[in-house]
């Protein structure tokens, strides 16, 4: 059998079952250009998950104390540093469990002088979170290995307050504040059209949805979309990406994708089964939330935004059978709100009215209608004609 410095000298074999510090004291000095690590987050649990297909895959993330936990990491990014090529850059992903601690290894170990940026993964999730604040982000430490690193600006939409003038208009300085630049004749200096905005360090990236394709059911697992960001931002074409906690092998599935070379290794055997299967058929799932942006799933008018306020709803996007649920009601006293669409005959309304409300177990059902009022509906059925204003949202909850 061929040793470990065997397989990592050829690169023809990019992922293996290894602990990551043999692996990296395998690999030749300066000779990777961009390492990502999403290593335990110091979460001290067991964390399993189920694939769709029924398979279970799990890892430790327990520690005997937070010293044992960082003293294995700080060892592992000391190679890290010496792989790293002179132009490289390093991407360790974490999270308000350890990440006050990590950026102090990082700083002994690679300088604070490289320190690129604290990137800000935010995405949302929905849990009923206990006395606290609902956690929605997590963290990327960038650092390179020196001033000469590799870096390639991403330029993104402007936002919608931006005016035509600062799109087309040069601006300087002037005893501390921006302001437009002029001429010697005291005109205003036309730029051109630029290319946008320089990509910030928040980065609004969705979750995996459950029923994502590329979803393996592996715990933890980050969307390819997310890896294609930073391998963009801190690599070339061509160039050699290592992950040494591989997991489901995202990092070097988006890394195949943009062509670069790639090398991966973890210490758990399901991981790698799976990284393998998954980069003979490299797949990402592209995000309609960033191709079309959040206001594509606003689909409620003003009329209906007027008539949801009034009545305390929260707003529900997406379904046809419910518009709203009013707020300050009881789990199992539930009410829902349909507004009458145009397009839909009375009769329809009420027919999706009651359908989701059932399926969701509303008590009360609420509908607000454009035209006449229904001949026939159930009695927890509220029809407003025309909107009464003067239905008080107290009633519906009695």
């Amino acid at each position: 059998m061929k040793s470990l410095k065997q397989l990592v000298e050829n690169l023809n074999s990019k992922v293996m079952l290894s602990d990551c510090l043999d692996f990296l004291r395998e690999l030749p000095t300066e000779s990777v250009d961009l390492i990502y690590l999403d290593p335990p987050f110091f979460t001290q649990k067991e964390h399993r998950l189920t694939s769709r297909q029924g398979e279970e895959y799990s890892f430790s993330d327990r520690w005997n104390s937070k010293n044992e936990y960082l003293d294995f990491l700080r060892i592992r990014v000391l190679e890290m540093h010496r792989v790293l090529k002179s132009t490289g850059n390093i991407f360790l992903h974490c999270d308000n469990n350890a990440s006050h601690y990590l950026r102090i290894i990082l700083d002994d170990i690679f300088g604070e002088n490289n320190f690129r940026s604290e990137i800000i993964w935010s995405y949302k999730r929905w849990s009923n979170s206990s006395k606290n604040l609902l956690p929605n982000h997590q963290v990327i430490l960038y650092y390179s290995k020196s001033l000469r690193y590799a870096f390639n600006v991403i330029f993104t939409d402007y936002s919608p307050t931006t005016n035509v003038d600062q799109i087309l208009q040069e601006r300087a300085r002037e005893n501390g504040k921006s302001t437009y630049k002029k001429d010697e004749e005291g005109n205003v200096i036309s730029s051109g059209p630029k290319r946008g905005v320089p990509l910030s360090d928040v980065w609004e990236i969705p979750f995996l949805n459950p029923k994502a394709k590329e979803r393996t059911g592996y715990p933890t697992q980050k969307p390819v979309e997310l890896l294609k960001r930073i391998i963009e931002v801190g690599s070339r074409k061509g160039d050699l990406v290592l992950d040494p906690f591989c997991g489901s092998g995202t990092t070097l599935v988006a890394a195949k994708l943009m062509d670069r070379q790639y090398l991966g290794c973890d210490i758990n055997s399901d991981a790698i089964a799976l990284t393998k299967a998954r980069l003979e058929q490299p797949f990402m799932t592209e995000s309609v939330l960033l191709k079309k942006g959040a206001q594509a799933y606003n689909t409620k008018t003003d009329y209906e935004k007027a008539i949801l306020d009034e009545l305390n709803c929260t707003v529900v996007q997406r379904n046809r059978g419910i518009d709203g649920i009013i707020k300050n009601t009881r789990k199992d006293d539930l009410v829902a709100v349909k507004i009458q669409r145009q397009d839909e005959s009375i009769d329809e309304a009420v027919s999706l009215l009651v359908s989701a409300g059932t399926k969701r177990k509303c008590k009360k059902l609420v509908l607000v209608a454009r035209s006449d009022i229904p001949k026939e509906y159930p009695k927890n059925m509220v029809v407003l004609q025309g909107f009464n204003l003067q239905m008080k949202v107290s009633q519906l909850s009695k």
